[in-house]
């Protein structure tokens, strides 16, 4: 008993030691010390970083997390009661992030138990402000680069590739974790760093020090994956955190108001509530025409750009939200290529009618604001951390859906109101999955099937791809599965505040400008900044 107290007493000096002495460390209200103090969290959240390779060991996250407990109690010496309610609500971003990485060192632990953490290559841009998921420091984004490449992007590409090796090296000691589902799917992310080195050596044969860069890569990679399938068969644990953990998280750090069992009765309820809408829809259009899919590469630029100028054009004439010139273009970069062959489930959707997903575009426009319309604050001036925006951004994209469709966007094409439900089904299936997976009841495939099963006509097959990786993703990240409809009704509840707050003078284009102006942080956030005395 006597040397555990004295244990615990040691450790106690230990976390209240841990952070270099500061004037912060005394009672603070001024909101500049506040942005100081975040800006030497951000610079401790990393790991330590030797010759281009983060180090994710024991000891260094061992080390990283005892230090922790200084920078929360820096944190808490803050007095922000006569602060604005904005800057009251970048206390709790600042929070959040901390207790983000609490997290990952008590429970999710990416480092220790996913391999896909440490594959680094991305071949595709994300349209949120940061990549979904955890992910090693590092990571190389090679949509970025245009082929041939000139000297010095050859040599900064070499330069990101360089660390592979000694990266997947550490990953053998760091990977200890059990759990059966994040290990075996990790290992298909891993192989598709592979096929990314496969396709780029053939880029860049001519350009010797980027060859060789790209080789040792696909040598590491290839002896990692080996080193993955070998330990495969003695992976057998559950991969989800547990509900304790999921409530943990969203109140702690998604800064989300519902608990899992909420969520859950929630997820169901969106659900059957888009399986009835649709099913009125499709009795109401029976004698329609069905929609006709995109057939051609010149009908896809055609009926793509056509979609652009529709929805910009109902976004004005309808006084939806101020719009930017940079918009058209925003939108337009992002409309893709044609993909003949079998489609997955977004692409059904897409083909069909392209006015549909350009609302959930709306993730372009946010990261237009983000980079030329930046926040005055440091704090919302980036990007937070632990995908802390997902209930604002993907949420908005998918509130977008819904509320432009009520605004009258498919008037003149009946059918593709149908194409909203669907959308809604799938991301209300996929939700529950997710919520499942983490309360350890059902494995990814398991979650993967009764996503596909749920949603409407067979468009999410199990033959896709689309099923499997967002399940996966879901694993790796609590509550990101979820964000996409939980976000939607937290701009409901924040619409319908505003309404009643200022009935006859309230506008959408009012809402959406402010949040716009508001930056992306969590709704439940916003709804206290844009609806001052409402009850939230």
């Amino acid at each position: 008993m006597m040397r555990a107290m004295r244990f615990l007493f040691a450790a106690l000096l230990a976390a209240c030691a841990a952070a270099p002495a500061s004037p912060s460390d005394k009672r603070s209200s001024s909101y500049q010390d506040l942005l100081s103090l975040f800006a030497e969290w951000r610079a401790f959240q990393r790991p330590r970083v030797a010759q281009g390779v983060p180090d994710y060991t024991a000891a260094a996250m061992e080390a990283q997390h005892r230090e922790l407990a200084g920078w929360m109690r820096r944190l808490e010496s803050f007095d922000a009661s006569s602060w604005t309610i904005a800057q009251q609500n970048d206390v709790q971003l600042v929070r959040a992030e901390m207790n983000g990485l609490d997290f990952d060192h008590r429970v999710l632990r990416p480092w220790a138990r996913s391999p896909a953490f440490y594959a680094t290559l991305f071949d595709e841009e994300s349209d949120q402000p940061a990549r979904e998921g955890p992910q090693s420091l590092g990571s190389v984004e090679l949509w970025k680069y245009s082929f041939p490449l000139a000297a010095a992007q050859a040599a900064e590409l070499a330069a990101g590739l360089q660390p592979i090796p000694a990266l997947l090296e550490q990953a053998r000691g760091n990977l200890t974790g059990d759990g059966r589902d994040l290990w075996i799917f990790g290992i298909e992310r891993v192989k598709e760093q592979r096929a990314m080195l496969a396709g780029l050596s053939g880029k860049v044969a001519g350009q010797a020090e980027l060859a060789a860069a790209v080789k040792r890569a696909q040598q590491a990679t290839d002896d990692f994956i080996r080193w993955l399938e070998q330990k495969a068969p003695s992976k057998s644990g559950p991969s989800g955190v547990g509900i304790e953990n999921y409530d943990w998280y969203l109140a702690h750090v998604q800064l989300v108001p519902y608990t899992w069992a909420e969520e859950m009765a929630l997820m169901q309820r969106e659900l059957a509530r888009a399986w009835a809408g649709l099913a009125l829809e499709e009795e109401k259009n029976r004698a329609l025409p069905p929609l006709v899919p995109v057939a051609s590469a010149e009908e896809h630029q055609r009926r793509f750009n056509a979609a652009v100028s529709e929805y910009l054009a109902f976004l004005r004439d309808r006084h939806i939200l101020t719009l930017r010139d940079w918009m058209d273009s925003a939108l337009r970069a992002r409309i893709g290529r044609f993909a003949p062959g079998e489609r997955e489930f977004f692409t059904e959707v897409d083909y069909r009618d392209p006015v549909a997903l350009r609302t959930h575009s709306y993730h372009w426009i946010d990261l237009g604001f983000l980079q030329r319309e930046p926040h005055s604050s440091a704090i919302r001036r980036g990007v937070l951390l632990y995908n802390i925006f997902d209930s604002r951004t993907e949420g908005f994209a998918t509130a977008m859906e819904e509320l432009m469709m009520h605004a009258g966007l498919f008037e003149a094409r009946p059918r593709s109101r149908e194409l909203i439900y669907i959308l809604l089904a799938q991301r209300a299936a996929r939700a529950l999955g997710d919520l499942r997976m983490h309360a350890n009841q059902v494995t990814l495939e398991e979650a993967a099937r009764f996503a596909s099963e749920n949603t409407p006509r067979g468009w999410l097959r199990l033959t896709g791809k689309t099923v499997r990786w967002e399940q996966h993703l879901y694993l790796q990240q609590p509550a990101y599965g979820t964000s996409y409809v939980i976000g939607k009704l937290e701009v409901d509840k924040l619409i319908a505040a505003r309404a009643r707050q200022l009935g006859d003078k309230f506008s959408l284009r009012s809402v959406i400008d402010d949040l716009n102006t508001a930056g992306l942080i969590p709704i439940a956030l916003l709804r206290k900044e844009l609806t001052p005395g409402a009850a939230n």
